[in-house]
């Protein structure tokens, strides 16, 4: 729609040249000789052009009724007194900017569109910050914290295109239903969305596995298979833990992202898919990059859009409305009797530092519904999980009375695993070692599977 802007001025030669140059700018025009009988049409004008000296009312006091009515229509002044104090008084009371007399039409046509420009972007701005109001607790996602609420605002900007986006965070932070978030807020929503869980995938079945294979490609290959990309055709894949992607696969991934194509195992023959890729990792990226362990043009394709979700204690507002959330979520489907948590109960979330993220508050909350004998979760109803060992403190030496070096060892190791919810590749980072050595170190426990 054209935008409608009011012109108020008292010379008909003029205000006739004003409108005549508007309309040809391809706006749509309004004409009063007096801010009185202006004023009735504000409500439907997009901007308010204005000369200062009018009958009775001055443009000025007119600006003045304008924003002493709430009303955010941008005001452009029309002066042929071109002095600093009018110009000063104009700005402090709400005039978008002012014309000195004589203007070209030019001017007049920029002026007129540089305001209206301000005005969308305001708009924009407002209209933004009151949905991210309202999407406190979005698609199952709960957050108020500004790290929170500045990824919602990047969801919807990126959720419409097809760009690629990688997630980083902690484990348990969240990055699957970010990435489920951007998919069903995507024209691709009705589409598939394929998640590969890159670490569950043993290296010598990646391939067939993300790419499909044809009948006969290896021994047992009975029938033709497509892969996980060929089932999300059309539609969004999500590669979890793409860091511990071996080297071998991330040249096949660089080209399904730069040429939009791959063969099956077995074939020659070149398939074509459209698929948008998000990409998560928990790991360093870059440190990945230094070591050798990842390619760095495959980092740059699928570092299109960084999103970084910040773990739980670094946003620990948020835990009252993650903790009521659970509730309500949890309770119907335990059978439990639990209908509200305290703030006595959430004091105590609060004061903890959450290793295992958002995950492991929602573990805390359906164990602490399941034992609770009451209707109410208090405080001395959070079941923590204190059973991790504290890190030991730098210095100290020694291992703890009554147990040898294996048995301490097996300790840490099931404690690492456990911090990292089984992930090998994450329990590796955390104890320093290869994934290889502490895959040789599970086999020595008789754990390895």
């Amino acid at each position: 729609m054209k935008k409608q802007i009011l012109i108020v001025e008292d010379e008909d030669k003029l205000r006739r040249i004003l409108e005549l140059q508007l309309l040809d700018a391809g706006f749509a025009v309004e004409k009063a000789s007096s801010a009185e009988e202006a004023l009735p049409f504000i409500d439907r004008a997009d901007l308010v052009l204005t000369d200062l000296k009018l009958p009775k009312m001055t443009g000025l006091e007119m600006l003045q009724v304008i924003r002493r009515a709430d009303s955010h229509v941008p005001v452009v002044i029309m002066t042929a007194y071109g002095t600093v104090e009018h110009a000063v008084e104009a700005m402090k009371s709400g005039a978008s900017d002012f014309l000195l007399k004589p203007f070209s039409l030019d001017q007049l046509v920029a002026v007129v569109s540089k305001a209206l420009e301000i005005r969308n972007l305001r708009e924009e701005n407002r209209v933004l910050k009151e949905e991210l109001g309202r999407k406190y607790r979005w698609d199952n996602i709960v957050g108020r914290s500004p790290g929170m609420q500045e990824i919602f605002a990047t969801v919807m900007r990126v959720a419409p295109s097809r760009a690629t986006v990688l997630l980083a965070g902690e484990s348990g932070v969240g990055k699957d239903l970010i990435a489920r978030a951007i998919h069903f807020h995507s024209p691709r929503k009705d589409r598939p969305f394929v998640k590969i869980n890159c670490t569950a995938l043993p290296e010598n079945l990646m391939e067939s596995e993300l790419f499909g294979y044809e009948k006969g490609a290896f021994t047992g290959a009975n029938f033709s298979k497509p892969g996980k990309f060929e089932q999300a055709d059309t539609g969004t894949v999500m590669l979890d833990e793409i860091g511990d992607v071996p080297p071998s696969i991330q040249v096949k991934l660089l080209r399904v992202l730069q040429e939009r194509e791959f063969e099956r195992l077995g074939s020659n023959k070149t398939l074509h898919i459209d698929v948008r890729v998000i990409a998560a990792t928990n790991r360093d990226l870059r440190a990945a990059l230094e070591d050798g362990t990842f390619r760095e043009d495959l980092y740059y394709r699928l570092n299109v859009v960084p999103i970084e979700i910040p773990p739980l204690r670094a946003r620990k507002e948020d835990i009252p409305y993650l903790a009521r959330h659970f509730v309500e979520k949890l309770a119907p489907e335990t059978g439990g009797r639990v209908r509200m948590i305290t703030d006595a109960a959430i004091d105590r979330l609060m004061e903890y530092s959450w290793p295992g993220n958002v995950r492991e508050l929602e573990n805390v909350i359906e164990r602490s519904i399941v034992m609770a004998s009451g209707d109410k979760l208090d405080a001395d109803g959070i079941r923590l999980d204190m059973s991790i060992r504290p890190r030991q403190v730098a210095g100290e030496a020694g291992l703890p009375e009554g147990m040898s070096l294996d048995v301490y060892e097996q300790e840490i190791i099931k404690n690492a695993l456990k911090q990292a919810d089984g992930n090998k590749s994450h329990a590796a980072r955390i104890l320093g070692l290869t994934r290889n050595a502490l895959r040789y170190r599970l086999t020595q426990m008789g754990i390895e599977s």
